[in-house]
């Protein structure tokens, strides 16, 4: 291989695109505020399980998600974004802090299932680092990053917080393992409706408080959506409610929400299109507000998707390091900063979050905890920044992953391979004997990343097991 895909050296390509890069972000500087001079706020909108091609402006035939394909429409859409783990809370912990999860106890949890595990509060974050800048900050949705009374979204950086701690709940009870799930703050409480809706309800009362104060602000809004259970919101989701509820938390399962027996592609779309209908509610009272062209809007994902989702054109799912387990949407609406209706071949992850906002807020990562992402200003212009690697490991099954430019290393159990998923998208030519140059380095580079990572054996790692999923038919060993 030649040139710097491998050796990480910049070529002369590069060394001028990320000096466009920094030149436009100087010159489109002031645009950040829309002329005002004001810092821009940050609507971060997080899906959870949802597959890269999911929503229409991804490939999703079955339906349409005009909501979010809008925000593509007005920005820019990233074909090559990632999440930071195959399951959801390990990347919370990579967004919430921009570095690798791996650094961090609880972010060795896949996902978090130790009560006595979570995001220490003395952690600097995206919400404690923005409000250092001035920023009103809030949580509203999923928080699954440790419980009280040691943990909480409130003890690391969010000025409010509404919604679930847990990794999912009902969408109608609100309950998981038969207690409810639902808080204002650090009070637990119960309220009537279905979930995707009252996430929506309290995010737009957000904005309205907001549209009344001259203060920037974040919204982190965290969907359960389309995660299971698999409830739609009509009759038929609340009869499986009530189905699931009458189970009991002994009623096959500990949480008694995880249900292999439910679920059909047309749930699945139900789920997604109500998500999707929400955040057309929430920006048409953006819009409403005045605050659109002042407000940087993100749409991703917390890892891939699952039993009912579209991944296509990649193999895989969530708890995977193939492509169909960690690719995932990533949507940016930044007005007078990104092109509306572009697109980028740029390789992005959930920990670019934190370096982005904070370098747009004025910012900067705490000097003893550096960031393990990048400002993607520079991309999301239009520049293309220096290759860089980006790395997973997944306890089941023994995964590992490294991907550099378009090559990328993967070891399932004892089985190794190199992909060119630019050209090979499902990960099906393996290059390791053709390439052994490459896939000897891409190894050693994974081996020596891995190496400054903590590691616990005991830490749960969740993988998709045969006795429920079929197409997993050979990975019971």
């Amino acid at each position: 291989m030649t040139g710097s895909k491998i050796t990480g050296q910049l070529t002369r390509r590069q060394a001028l695109a990320g000096a466009a890069g920094a030149g436009m972000l100087a010159a489109a500087a002031p645009a950040l505020g829309a002329g005002t001079g004001r810092k821009p706020n940050f609507l971060f909108i997080m899906a959870d399980d949802l597959g890269w091609a999911d929503l229409s402006c991804y490939g999703r035939r079955e339906y349409e998600t005009t909501a979010i394909d809008s925000l593509a429409a007005q920005g820019m859409q990233f074909m090559h974004g990632y999440a930071n783990s195959a399951v959801c809370s390990s990347t919370r912990v990579g967004l919430i802090t921009g570095r690798y999860q791996y650094r961090l106890p609880v972010g060795l949890e896949e996902p978090l299932q130790n009560p006595e595990l979570g995001l220490e509060p003395s952690e600097p974050t995206l919400p404690s680092l923005l409000k250092q800048q001035g920023y009103h900050t809030a949580l509203v949705g999923k928080w699954h990053m440790g419980l009280l009374p040691k943990y909480g979204p409130l003890k690391s950086g969010y000025d409010e917080f509404w919604g679930n701690r847990g990794g999912g709940v009902d969408y109608f009870t609100h309950k998981v393992a038969g207690q409810e799930d639902l808080w204002d703050g650090d009070i637990r409480i119960e309220e009537h409706g279905y979930y995707t809706d009252l996430l929506a309800d309290r995010s737009i009362e957000y904005l309205e408080a907001r549209a009344q104060e001259d203060k920037p602000w974040l919204l982190s809004l965290h969907f359960t959506a389309p995660h299971w259970p698999w409830e739609g919101n009509n009759a038929a989701g609340r009869a499986e409610s009530a189905r699931l509820d009458a189970k009991g938390p002994d009623g096959g399962d500990s949480l008694n929400i995880m249900h292999y027996d439910g679920g059909t592609m047309e749930t699945y779309a139900d789920m997604v299109t109500s998500m999707d209908a929400n955040i057309g509610r929430i920006m048409a009272r953006l819009y409403e507000l005045g605050m659109d062209d002042n407000t940087v809007v993100v749409f991703t994902s917390d890892n891939g998707g699952e039993r009912f989702s579209d991944t296509w054109p990649f193999s895989g799912m969530k708890t995977e390091l193939l492509e169909g387990g960690i690719r995932v949407p990533f949507i940016v609406r930044w007005p007078g900063l990104t092109a509306p209706g572009s697109t980028s071949d740029v390789p992005v992850i959930s920990m670019d979050i934190l370096p982005t906002f904070l370098a747009a807020a004025g910012g900067a990562p705490a000097p003893d905890r550096p960031t393990d992402g990048m400002d993607l200003m520079p991309a999301l212009m239009g520049a293309t920044p220096p290759e860089r690697p980006l790395y997973w490991r997944y306890w089941s099954k023994d995964q590992k992953a490294v991907r550099l430019g378009g090559y990328k290393y993967l070891k399932i159990g004892p089985n190794e391979f190199l992909f060119d998923v630019i050209e090979d998208p499902r990960e099906r030519g393996n290059l390791k004997d053709r390439l052994p140059d490459v896939f000897a380095e891409l190894k050693a580079m994974h081996q020596s990343w891995n190496s400054e990572m903590l590691f616990d054996p005991k830490a749960r790692s969740y993988g998709m097991d045969a006795e429920h999923v079929p197409d997993r038919y050979n990975w019971n060993d």
